[in-house]
């Protein structure tokens, strides 16, 4: 009988089954991972990311109508309009537009019209964005034959669009071109600087003077609608509006009378003249010549007339009130000043003067080629003698000097609001000297800095302020702008002086009117006037042109205006060019304060003067 043999097949497993097994055990758990994956990417799309998902869908529906803020307008200190506001219709482009097919139709219509380079249109949409949601400004300030075309031509131009905006209207132009300044669009380089404060592509700014100073204040904010569009981007309804907020208005320290007066005085020489309240340094005059119209600047472009307006060879944009010059001979108030507090001279101090003097081998001559003989510091005031203050400089030396030149705020700004376009002058000493011309100081530094000469540079505000010391019995003030600027108005800082000082420095500036170099101011016309002349030798070019000063103020014993007046290469002397314009504009201030007061005579002797 024979024995059953085990099959080889019992105990083992069939492989094919294994695998079936494996297969199945992988599918299921790659399902199950791919079921968690994307049930987490749905949740994190719908739950975290969907808020953002919607806001890109919304935007490609939904576009901002962006409405400009009206600028805050600017008064003087009577109420008068200085600045304000006018309504041009611009036109306007959803930056889209260019990206379309119609744009090979639109472009070149658009430039014709306008008169604008196709290329300059689209470069302003390219910096906005194919996705912008805001209209882009093209042109502003359209007139009717350009508002016509448009029109004619409106079923090939579907994604234009014009708009009334706000626009800045200076309404006595070129008269307070340097204290308004003027707006224009941001450049690309102020954009990026200032996007975080709220700026966008074709915002105005302003760029100089009162406009650029409280540019925050004047701005005001913007608004706009909310509009639905629909998949050709045009207009479907309105989904909401934020009111754009007008900017403040703000009332400056200027006189308009007394500003129109003092830019009839300067008439078209190359110069300045500033008017301000001795006792708070609040200014009422500030004129610059040669000028410029601040409504140029309105334009969406500007023509190649407009930009030889603003770019002359004597620098228009140049505000001359806040350039620095050598003060001259307005400066021995400084020297005096310095000369009677070292105690090395006392108010009965009389000095020999000279046609000449020689000092270290060089010839120091006076301004009269023969002298006065004796003088004392009034005397020497009066008449400007330079040998004299020559002899006080010495005597006094560079380091005293100077230590009083910085008293009476020389090389430094004076706190006025436009920090960006006011200069800070030069005073000169021996570390300046060895850097600059690796030389020392001798007393012949000293000699020229006694009469503002040498390099010696100061702004025509800051010696405005160095007369209001003396004016208002020994205080710096800080001149200023805003009427309601309390800081500034209550700020005086006291020039510490023996009161002997003070007394002499105002005598001896009286004395300059009444029997010296000023007595083209010494007239029944004005209130009596207490100042000092000064002639800065200046070159232009190879041809000597001499600078021309005055600073004055009145009533000498109880002063409310002060006046500087300085004419760049006037060739003449501060007594027969600067003082004349001083005396133009008083008569004006004070017969319009008190009118039949001051009364003109026949005729007006001039003195022939330095």
């Amino acid at each position: 009988m024979a024995l059953l043999q085990p099959s080889p097949l019992l105990g083992k497993k069939d492989k094919r089954t294994v695998g079936r097994g494996f297969q199945s055990t992988f599918l299921i758990i790659f399902t199950l991972l791919m079921t968690t994956g994307i049930s987490a990417r749905l949740v994190y799309l719908q739950i975290i990311e969907g808020s953002q998902f919607k806001r890109k869908a919304e935007s490609n529906r939904v576009r901002v109508i962006p409405k400009q803020p009206e600028r805050g307008n600017i008064f003087d200190r009577n109420g008068k309009l200085l600045a304000s506001t006018r309504y041009p219709r611009s036109i306007y482009l959803w930056p889209m537009a260019h990206t379309k097919a119609s744009w090979s139709v639109v472009g070149p219509r658009l430039a014709k019209i306008l008169e604008i380079p196709q290329e300059e249109i689209e470069k302003k949409l390219e910096e906005a964005g194919a996705n912008s949601s805001s209209l882009i400004r093209i042109a502003r300030n359209l007139d009717e034959a350009q508002i016509t075309a448009i029109k004619e031509y409106e079923s090939e131009l579907k994604d234009v669009e014009i708009h009334t905006e706000a626009v800045r209207y200076y309404p006595h132009g070129r008269e307070l071109a340097h204290v308004l300044g003027y707006t224009r669009e941001l450049t690309a380089e102020q954009l990026k600087a200032r996007k975080q404060e709220g700026y966008r592509l074709g915002d105005v700014i302003g760029q100089m003077g009162v406009e650029k100073a409280y540019e925050k204040s004047l701005r005001g904010e913007w608004g706009g609608q909310q509009v639905e569009v629909d998949g050709a981007g045009r207009p479907l309804r309105v989904l909401g509006e934020k009111q754009a907020k007008a900017g403040n208005d703000i009332r400056l320290t200027i006189d308009l009378d007394v500003q129109k007066a003092a830019e009839k005085a300067l008439g078209d020489r190359n110069g300045t003249i500033i008017a301000l309240d001795p006792k708070n340094g609040a200014v009422l005059a500030m004129v610059s010549h040669p000028t410029f119209d601040p409504n140029i600047f309105s334009k969406q472009r500007l023509t190649q007339k407009d930009w030889e307006s603003v770019q002359g060879e004597d620098h228009p944009l140049v505000n001359r009130a806040l350039s620095a010059f050598p003060p001259a001979s307005t400066f021995k108030v400084v020297t005096m000043t310095a000369g009677l507090e070292s105690g090395k001279f006392s108010p009965s101090t009389i000095l020999q003067t000279y046609g000449s003097l020689t000092i270290g081998g060089t010839r120091f001559g006076e301004w009269n080629h023969a002298g006065f003989g004796p003088l004392g510091f009034v005397g020497a005031m009066q008449w400007s003698s330079d040998t004299f203050f020559y002899q006080i400089g010495r005597g006094i030396g560079g380091p005293t000097l100077i230590e009083w030149t910085r008293k009476y705020g020389f090389g430094q700004r004076t706190g006025f609001e436009f920090v960006s376009e006011e200069a800070k002058g030069a005073v000169p000493d021996e570390t300046w000297k060895q850097k600059v011309w690796k030389m020392p100081w001798t007393v012949g530094d000293t000699i020229n800095m006694s009469i503002g000469q040498g390099a010696l540079l100061t702004t025509p505000l800051q010696v405005a302020v160095m007369f209001a010391v003396p004016a208002n019995g020994g205080y710096r003030v800080q001149p200023h702008l805003l009427k309601d600027n309390e800081e500034a108005r209550s700020w005086r800082e006291l020039v510490q002086m023996k009161p002997t000082t003070l007394k002499l420095l105002r005598e001896s500036l009286r004395k300059v009117i009444s029997d010296g170099t000023g007595k083209v101011l010494h007239q029944p016309t004005i209130p009596p006037v207490a100042g000092k002349s000064g002639t800065a030798e200046a070159w232009k070019g190879r041809v000597k042109q001499n600078h021309a000063w005055f600073g004055a103020y009145a009533p000498a014993d109880k002063p409310e205006i002060l006046i500087v007046a300085f004419a760049e290469h006037s060739g003449g002397g501060g007594g027969s060019v600067a003082a004349p314009m001083i005396l133009k504009v008083m008569e004006d201030y004070f017969q319009r304060k008190h009118p039949g007061k001051y009364q003109k005579p026949a005729t007006t002797e001039a003195a022939k003067t330095r």
